[in-house]
């Protein structure tokens, strides 16, 4: 499936926004297979395997293998989806496409989702696959987090959880179009209502599904709200077209003022998660390819 301009991708997904009329089992599902068709060249033409291990009760990891990796390398991935869809599944053309560009394998969580799950199980689960790697002998400074969408605010949940239960941090992370606060306060919420697939509506839907009623400014719900020192390295990716670039550039700001080393990149006219749709848009395929450089570059020190 190739498309000729950011646009009319834009336009495909709009399409196919979750009807909150359905049960939510079958908005997955519509979901899921969307993605997949989106995604379906790369699955069949790429070189990879997948074994899948599970990590507790309804919480599986994935890996996902590639040839000619260098030895002990990790991304550590987390699948977007508003916290309440997605899977590696519908997710597996990005990880391989990461996996290739960073030279490392990718070890995918099938993390709980809301509203049946909600906050924080989701990042109970992103602490338990952590703890999974380094009980396995994986290095710390070799294992990178990488997250897109919802999955991004786990690579941050991660983070700070992890400095919190003294656990070895790794050297970086990766986050592209993280949610970083849930109360959804900055003004491109309404500037760019028109030029993303996200809308507002979808932004409260997710803050009630996920939360059910805690506070949204909780620090691990909102991560802009936590104390940011003392975290490692982060490289985030935004497009200027977001709902959400207001508060990613409101925490990229506030990570800094921590004393984090923050890479950010403002992506010209992309819109949310546009990593995703690499197959069909060149910028997907640059953004890729700018994360996995900078995968390679942390993990090989």
């Amino acid at each position: 499936m190739i498309c000729d301009s950011p646009d009319e991708i834009l336009t495909l997904i709009k399409e196919h926004s979750p009807d909150p009329k359905k049960p939510i089992t079958l908005v997955r599902q519509d979901l899921s297979t969307f993605y997949k068709e989106i995604q379906e060249d790369t699955v069949l033409e790429g070189n990879y395997q997948v074994e899948r291990v599970p990590l507790r009760d309804g919480v599986t990891g994935v890996w996902i293998t590639v040839p000619q990796v260098a030895t002990g390398r990790v991304l550590l991935f987390f699948h977007g989806g508003g916290f309440r869809f997605g899977s590696t599944d519908d997710h597996l053309g990005l990880c391989i496409r990461l996996a290739m560009a960073a030279r490392a394998n990718v070890f995918s969580v099938d993390y709980r989702l809301a509203p049946e799950h909600p906050f924080p199980a989701a990042i109970e689960d992103a602490v338990t696959a952590y703890r999974f790697l380094i009980a396995k002998g994986y290095l710390p400074h070799l294992v990178l987090p990488v997250g897109i969408s919802a999955g991004g605010t786990l690579v941050l949940d991660l983070l700070i959880s992890a400095r919190e239960q003294h656990l070895p941090l790794p050297r970086a992370a990766v986050c592209m179009s993280p949610i970083t606060d849930l109360l959804f306060p900055g003004e491109s919420v309404q500037k760019n209502e028109t030029r993303d697939w996200m809308t507002p509506a979808r932004l409260t839907e997710i803050k009630m599904a996920y939360l059910a009623g805690r506070d949204p400014s909780h620090p691990l719900a909102s991560p802009v709200h936590a104390r940011l020192a003392g975290l490692p390295r982060l490289y985030i990716q935004m497009g200027t077209h977001e709902l959400l670039l207001s508060d990613i550039g409101k925490f990229v700001d506030a990570a800094r003022w921590a004393g984090v080393p923050v890479q950010a990149e403002l992506w010209e006219g992309m819109f949310h998660s546009w990593q995703q749709f690499a197959g069909q848009i060149p910028e997907g395929q640059e953004a890729i390819d700018a994360a996995g450089a900078f995968a390679q570059d942390v993990l090989v020190r």
